[in-house]
């Protein structure tokens, strides 16, 4: 039987799934992938908001009865659609493979790292001492070590970093609980299972350790199903360059430490060059300047100041090295950071010869922390090689995946030839649901005063709308400046990104019903508020990249040095797909209406604007912030009035 007919009028989805109701788009995405999976092929599928994309990959890839592997692009969507949409399908298909889900180590109680702070002891600050010992009475509940369960220790704790292990720190098949690993445990379930839910971090993750040999976390598999497809690109940069951050080394220190407490106390230089290299990482944190920037590498090893500060971190690495080397073969975790010394000196060297082509150095800074990175221009290469080298069937499938009605930028940048692509319409009444406004006599772009005048343009709409309203940004910066500016105009709730946890946020947000939200990157994507309580979503102005940005500036180059326009290949496309995601919080039900007010002019006065437009769902369109209101006010009211007559 086709896989289309599961989704028919008449189908077993509807038959077993209370409110299922089929849709085109969606049977057609789920006879496309069919199709792919018997071919061995490589899919590309941008599925609108709506068209039920996660139905539409499950169905045939349990129907095939193969291996499979679907990898999310977050935590939080990993654990939704293994504990809501998974369980779904295979009850209503009546699947009986076996399925696992499989988070990366940072996610998983390291139970000798936990030993290890409790013989130690220590200097720990008393409130992450009382989190050790919270986590060391729930390590005996546990049954995967899953830390995401231990609800009594706070998610953003500075104890998890000490308690959990990394690819650079785990002591592997040496460590001695190494047969109560719940890594390990995670890893054999996964092995033997039929259908395995990662994330993209974790997926690219355990590449790059397959390319480097040290083994494999995620199994073999015959098929690949990324869903938000369009993370992939910037994730796969990102873990195919490398890295060294402030994290990482202040971590080499406290195993330094915690080594000399417990199994090599006669060796007090291993205190003192541990002491010496962690305060050589502040001293550079505190020479790169203000947190939250991201700059050029290249640029910084110039300035003589900087450099001297590498230098003494570098010498700092180097003493460090030189000390757990006389001390080698006396403690498993010394031994361990050795290795990782190791590899950290090799790394600090690579990053500061920033002569070598095809690849963009640069830095960034954030809170007490800094990350020093190289990432290749380019991962077409590589990607490609990847998918040649598994004779899988591939999926990649997003929202947000097409420019301009069209495909090329996303299969580029991963080198996916050959590929098939599908793009589907949403099934969403966006003429009647939606209204797109630029509204007239904007204030100009990042001038001091802008915030203000946005803010004060744009109350009466809130105020209007009851709250109920997104004010996404491009910049931390205005986000500041508006959420000051409406707190101290407001008699609303106005709630800004970072004051609590992003869930914490959206739980305050949704309660209150009448909440203005102020956000930056984090709330672009990955967001699903639906019914009234968010019925605007107001942007400060197109998010193109900032042209300083050293990622940004380096792939410039590399399509001027190839003969391509940047602005049109590089800049215009990156800020489609960011207006996309942004655009894409409001509507996500059938149900659901809402305004979205983009506050810049270029998209209406510069040729460029009609891509953007173009790129869009097909919304009507208004200049006039009084037609935006009055738009909002009708629309409530209807669905007032239709609550009433369904009751």
């Amino acid at each position: 039987m086709p896989v289309s007919d599961d989704f028919a009028e008449n189908g077993i989805l509807t038959r077993t799934i209370p409110g299922f109701h089929p849709r085109e788009a969606q049977r057609q995405m789920a006879k496309s992938i069919a199709e792919v999976i018997d071919k061995q092929g490589v899919l590309i599928a941008e599925a609108g908001t709506g068209t039920g994309k996660t139905y539409a990959y499950l169905v045939p890839a349990l129907r095939s009865g193969k291996k499979t592997i679907i990898s999310t692009g977050s935590k939080a969507l990993q654990d939704q659609l293994y504990s809501r949409d998974l369980p779904t399908i295979i009850e209503a298909i009546n699947y009986d493979g076996n399925t696992a889900l499989l988070k990366g180590r940072s996610n998983y109680l390291c139970l000798e790292r936990l030993d290890q702070q409790m013989l130690s002891g220590g200097d720990l600050e008393a409130e992450v001492l009382s989190d050790v010992m919270y986590v060391r009475q729930w390590s005996t509940q546990t049954e995967d070590g899953d830390v995401s369960r231990c609800h009594s220790v706070a998610e953003d704790s500075r104890v998890w970093p000490l308690v959990t292990s990394t690819n650079d720190n785990c002591l592997g098949s040496d460590c001695p609980r190494y047969k109560e690993c719940y890594v390990l445990s995670a890893r054999k379930k996964a092995m033997d299972a039929d259908i395995v839910v990662v994330n993209h971090h974790l997926f690219m993750a355990d590449t790059v350790v397959k390319d480097t040999g040290f083994g494999e976390l995620i199994p073999e598999a015959e098929i690949m199903i990324f869903d938000e497809a369009h993370q992939i690109p910037d994730i796969a940069s990102h873990y195919f360059g490398q890295q060294l951050t402030s994290r990482q080394l202040f971590d080499l220190a406290r195993d330094m430490t915690v080594a000399y407490r417990t199994e090599v106390r006669d060796q007090i230089q291993l205190q003192k060059s541990a002491d010496r290299l962690t305060q050589m990482v502040m001293d550079f944190r505190l020479a790169l300047g203000e947190t939250g920037y991201r700059g050029n590498l290249r640029e910084l090893l110039q300035g003589g100041e900087t450099k001297r500060f590498l230098t003494l971190l570098d010498d700092a690495l180097e003493l460090s090295y030189d000390v757990m080397k006389l001390s080698l073969g006396r403690s498993q975790l010394l031994d361990s950071a050795f290795e990782r010394a190791t590899v950290y000196r090799n790394r600090l060297k690579r990053l500061i010869d920033t002569t070598i082509p095809g690849y963009s150095y640069w830095f960034e800074s954030y809170g007490r922390h800094f990350l020093l990175a190289i990432t290749p221009l380019s991962v077409a290469d590589k990607f490609r090689e990847l998918i040649k080298s598994h004779k899988s069937s591939w999926v990649f499938t997003s929202a947000t995946l097409s420019v301009n009605e069209q495909m090329s930028y996303y299969t580029d940048r991963l080198g996916l030839e050959n590929a098939t692509t599908l793009i589907l319409n949403s099934p969403f009444d966006y003429q009647h649901q939606t209204l797109l406004c630029v509204p007239r006599y904007l204030p100009p772009l990042n001038q001091p005063y802008t915030a203000k005048r946005l803010a004060t343009m744009l109350t009466p709409v809130i105020l209007k709308n009851q709250g109920r309203c997104f004010f996404l940004c491009t910049s931390h910066a205005m986000m500041r400046g508006l959420a000051e500016e409406f707190k101290a105009s407001l008699p609303l709730p106005v709630l800004m990104q970072g004051e609590m946890s992003k869930t914490q946020l959206l739980q305050k947000f949704v309660s209150s019903g009448n909440a203005l939200l102020v956000a930056t990157q984090s709330f672009w994507e990955g967001v699903d508020v639906r019914g009234d309580t968010l019925s605007c979503v107001i942007i400060d102005k197109l998010p193109f990249t900032a042209p300083d940005d050293p990622l940004l500036r380096a792939r410039i180059e590399d399509c001027e040095l190839r003969g391509g326009d940047a602005f049109r290949d590089v800049q215009i496309p990156d800020a489609v797909i960011s207006l996309k995601q942004g655009v894409g919080r409001l509507i996500r039900d059938v149900h659901d209406y809402g305004a979205i007010i983009v506050c810049d002019d270029r998209l209406v006065s510069r040729a460029y604007g009609e891509v953007f437009l173009s790129s869009l769902p097909p919304s009507p369109r208004t200049r006039s912030l009084e037609k935006t209101m009055k738009f909002l006010s009708q629309r409530a009211q209807q669905n007032e009035i239709q609550e009433i007559s369904d009751s």
